[in-house]
């Protein structure tokens, strides 16, 4: 009977330092809502944007992707955007998608412009640029390379 109030006292702390944990991390990871208004930007490629992921000025979020849909008459990916109440956007600003790292995840980069006009709420960021495909790089560059230097693996084994 020992042994039993032990294992249920230690899975309780075990819970408990969990439940701590959870709570630590959702508060560091800056995860929060995002209350503000809402911008769009039109993309003819998203590379694995998600709902969710940042909006970002200098490595600052700033908001988070809140939609993402199809545009029926000119086939481009329009994404909504919702924007910190406190951070005011040029007109003239454009919008990027990045890569967070080699391993995926994306976010939304915003440079804003020079510009006095301010985007109002609902609207649209004119200047935007699809992210790069790896793989297309690497095939352009492997192929690149072969057109170049001949067959490299005979040349390298002594054989021309």
């Amino acid at each position: 009977m020992k042994r039993n109030v032990i294992e249920t006292v230690l899975g309780a702390v075990v819970l408990l330092v969990a439940v701590v944990f959870l709570g630590f991390s959702y508060s560091s990871a800056n995860v929060g809502d995002v209350s503000g208004y809402n911008i769009t930007a039109d993309f003819t490629g998203i590379g694995g944007l998600n709902i969710g992921d940042p909006v970002q000025i200098s490595g600052v979020k700033i908001g988070t992707v809140s939609k993402i849909e199809l545009k029926p008459d000119d086939y481009k990916a329009r994404v909504t955007m919702e924007i910190d109440d406190k951070v005011k956007l040029s007109d003239d600003t454009s919008a990027f998608i990045s890569s967070a790292s080699l391993l995926g995840g994306k976010y939304m980069e915003l440079q804003p412009g020079g510009s006095e006009e301010m985007l109002a709420p609902g609207g649209h960021i004119q200047f935007t640029q699809a992210p790069q495909n790896l793989e297309q790089l690497l095939g352009k560059f492997i192929f690149s390379m072969d057109k170049k230097g001949g067959d490299t693996a005979s040349t390298a084994a002594g054989n021309p």
